[in-house]
């Protein structure tokens, strides 16, 4: 038996179009409304410089039930930044496209794969 590389946090903002941002949470660190924040900062950053000319009055954000979505202070940097949110009810698994458009391709990339090191499985993830 070999030991697992363990396990990290990874946020992925994505669209029709493809990924946008990947963001690795740092080993030891626990994602909180202000990581959060300066992710949806760094997503807009980056959403209007790669879909150039697609920006409009409004993004619609689907986010999953998770506290840090949940947060006042979300709420209010997704108001700002010009986001919308979309409600998600509990247990909708129709509603979460990364389930289908999102994660089997990357489940094929990663699968049967052992990997010993965080370094390995980004790599492999990105590819």
């Amino acid at each position: 038996m070999q030991k697992s590389a363990g396990k990290f946090l990874v946020s992925i903002f994505w669209d029709q179009d493809g990924i946008l941002l990947i963001d690795y949470l740092p080993k030891a660190h626990t994602i909180n409304a202000e990581y959060y924040l300066s992710l949806l900062v760094q997503f807009k950053d980056i959403w209007k410089e790669k879909r150039c000319g697609k920006f409009t009055k409004v993004v619609l954000f689907l986010h999953d039930i998770a506290s840090v979505h949940r947060a006042l202070a979300t709420q209010k940097k997704l108001a700002y930044l010009g986001f919308q949110c979309l409600d998600h009810p509990p247990y909708s698994p129709d509603l979460a496209p990364s389930d289908y458009h999102l994660f089997p391709g990357l489940k094929k990339q990663l699968k049967c794969r052992h990997f010993s090191s965080n370094a390995e499985v980004i790599a492999a993830a990105e590819t």
